[in-house]
């Protein structure tokens, strides 16, 4: 009897079976950070999160940019992706959020052009608002090395997003501990009228949450150097704006790559809950 009234338990229908519907007063522009790891298995490297937001009514867009490239060019192309669905789809403000070092870019765009007359707010996630050590530890590599791996990732660059000429190293030079704290963020400043919220992420060293062993060398060298860190930033280099907390899922994890079963739900918590955050902040 008990064995009947679990499966009819589990066969009984919902009344509303789909997904909530979430209602933000802005469509939601996503931008994707340095590297096409992403684009390899999907059509952009945000494209999973983009989509899990249209499953619940949300207007949101994943669009592709130059994957290596300095931060000015970079935040270039975002101004032009920007005014690119106004004209097309007459929208004229959207929520922005930035993973990884899109959160540079758009910090660049927004501070060297008009393009914020069209951004209602910036969200920034595991953004290297500090640099991060990665970045240094890569530029510690014997020259020799760094200069045939910056050529063969701009060869890919070049053939998979040909409208714009990769750069690598330079990509890499700015995203050093030094560069962000002593360059980029005393000549940046973000629009006041534009609220800033930025989350971080830990897994590995320093935490009860597992990570991919391909990534433990440069967690543990992060840590030793910044901190708890998600295998690419540290907890406190993501810190921006109003820092709405921190999440335990690994850098690459949180673009829906290498997602275990243990992560997926932290995944869809992450995007979803930012999505609800703004929705209820009025945007």
């Amino acid at each position: 009897m008990s064995e009947r009234k679990t499966l009819l338990k589990r066969l009984e229908l919902q009344e509303f079976p789909q997904p909530d519907i979430l209602q933000p007063k802005y469509p939601i522009l996503l931008c994707h950070g340095f590297g096409a790891v992403g684009s390899l298995i999907k059509p952009s490297p945000l494209h999973d999160p983009a989509m899990l937001m249209r499953e619940h009514g949300v207007i949101a867009f994943a669009p592709n940019i130059v994957p290596y490239a300095s931060i000015e060019v970079r935040g270039l192309n975002w101004i032009r992706i920007i005014e690119t669905l106004v004209s097309k789809y007459k929208i004229q403000k959207f929520n922005v959020v930035a993973h990884s070092m899109g959160g540079l870019d758009m910090r660049y765009a927004l501070a060297n052009s008009d393009i914020g007359k069209h951004v209602a707010s910036l969200t920034t996630v595991a953004t290297p608002h500090h640099g991060t050590y990665l970045a240094n530890l890569v530029l510690k590599t014997p020259e020799l090395i760094t200069e045939k791996v910056s050529e063969v990732m701009d060869w890919f660059a070049n053939n998979v997003y040909p409208k714009e000429k990769s750069d690598t190293f330079s990509s890499v030079e700015q995203l050093t501990m030094e560069y962000v704290r002593d360059v980029f963020n005393p000549a940046i400043r973000t629009p006041e009228d534009i609220p800033v919220f930025s989350y971080s992420a830990s897994v590995g060293k320093g935490t009860d949450y597992a990570l991919n062993p391909i990534f433990k060398i440069q967690n543990a060298q992060i840590y030793e150097h910044e901190g708890a860190n998600d295998s690419f930033v540290s907890v406190e280099s993501a810190k921006w704006g109003e820092y709405l907390g921190n999440v335990h899922i690994s850098h690459l994890n949180q673009i829906n790559v290498q997602v275990g079963k243990e992560f997926r739900q932290i995944y869809l918590d992450l995007w979803l809950g930012i999505i609800k955050t703004l929705t209820e902040r009025g945007f």
